[in-house]
């Protein structure tokens, strides 16, 4: 488990057990969510729409078994009926601001009930775009009931008629594998609630998230170039686990999470221009797109490395990168090239 996010879930599970750091515990539950949601939104924003139907672990054990669209849904489908139908007793999200069209799903339950092909299958129909505003939409109305209650409603239990209640809703299928569910959430307070499925749920499946968002970033480099239009060498950068490349569909690095449209400037630059990458540009020493805006403190060991290539080519460019791997003990290049481009050229020649 994340240890950041498990710290602040264990934290904010001491905090909001007693009366006098209450509100400071659901701030930080609040906290906790947001960073969380941060992981779905970099996701959805970046990959590209068959990522959302794709099992690389299918028939393993656990929740990386899934889909990243079954994963959503399934999070906030939960979220939804056990804050709405429960807590504030009042309408689900899915079915008002159409979102239950606008999704286009054939269910209305958690997917508990589906397995193997059938949750492909089920995350193949779905409309992801529509599928994260429902997401946005049920966090923001939870938090905003979250941050109405007050300790003393933490103890407010449940009995049999919730459970009549639940069961008529049809949001929960009567398969052996989600009945069990009305009696779980049945079985706790609005404390027990919070711990789950508010906090602990979305850990362990935006964990699982990103387990299958590494895994198939792998995948689609592999036989890719490793070397990123920038300069970058890909078999070589920190970000590598979880980023698929700006030569594919998977291009997570960190300028393509903060771009239009999840696409690097660098990238588009020298797609519209058809060149390999940066270092075949006349442009390159003055550039300053993308990865070599002035602000970015990696831009100047990036142009580094382009000039590399432009002068040695892209064999002796990730030989010497091993070189440079070997001799010093560094995370981020710009750690060892410095700021200045022509002294960090000098370092990697002399590696």
């Amino acid at each position: 488990m994340n240890k950041n996010w498990s710290d602040m879930n264990k934290e904010m599970q001491a905090m909001i057990a007693k009366k006098a750091t209450f509100k400071d515990g659901m701030e930080k539950l609040l906290a906790l969510r947001k960073s969380l949601f941060e992981q779905i939104t970099q996701i959805v924003s970046t990959f590209p729409a068959e990522a959302f139907y794709q099992m690389p672990f299918a028939g393993a054990e656990g929740y990386h078994s899934k889909t990243l669209a079954y994963s959503i849904w399934h999070i906030f489908r939960i979220e939804d009926i056990v804050a709405h139908e429960m807590i504030a007793e009042d309408q689900q999200i899915l079915f008002h601001q159409g979102f239950q069209e606008a999704i286009h799903s054939p269910i209305v339950t958690t997917g508990n009930e589906l397995c193997g092909n059938e949750i492909m299958d089920f995350s193949r129909q779905l409309n992801v775009k529509a599928l994260y505003r429902y997401a946005q939409e049920v966090m923001r109305s939870t938090d905003q009931m979250l941050q109405s209650l007050e300790y003393a409603d933490l103890k407010r239990k449940y009995g049999e008629e919730m459970i009549g209640k639940l069961r008529n809703t049809r949001c929960v299928s009567e398969a052996e594998s989600a009945s069990w569910l009305i009696d779980y959430w049945c079985g706790k307070d609005v404390q027990g609630l919070l711990r789950m499925p508010f906090s602990r749920h979305w850990i362990m499946h935006i964990e699982a998230m990103q387990r299958i968002k590494n895994r198939l970033c792998k995948l689609a480099r592999k036989g890719v170039d490793p070397i990123a239009y920038c300069g970058f060498s890909c078999n070589h950068c920190f970000l590598g686990e979880w980023c698929g490349s700006c030569r594919t569909a998977y291009n997570t690095c960190s300028f393509a999470t903060i771009s239009p449209d999840g696409k690097c400037p660098n990238a588009v630059c020298c797609q519209e221009k058809g060149l390999d990458g940066c270092y075949a540009c006349d442009l390159l020493e003055t550039c300053e797109k993308g990865f070599y805006i002035p602000s970015n403190d990696g831009a100047n060991a990036a142009k580094a490395q382009a000039l590399y290539i432009r002068k040695h080519g892209k064999k002796e460019y990730l030989k010497a990168h091993d070189r440079l791997h070997e001799k010093y003990d560094f995370a981020k290049t710009q750690e060892i090239l410095g700021q200045d481009y022509k002294e960090g050229l000098r370092i990697l020649e002399e590696t």
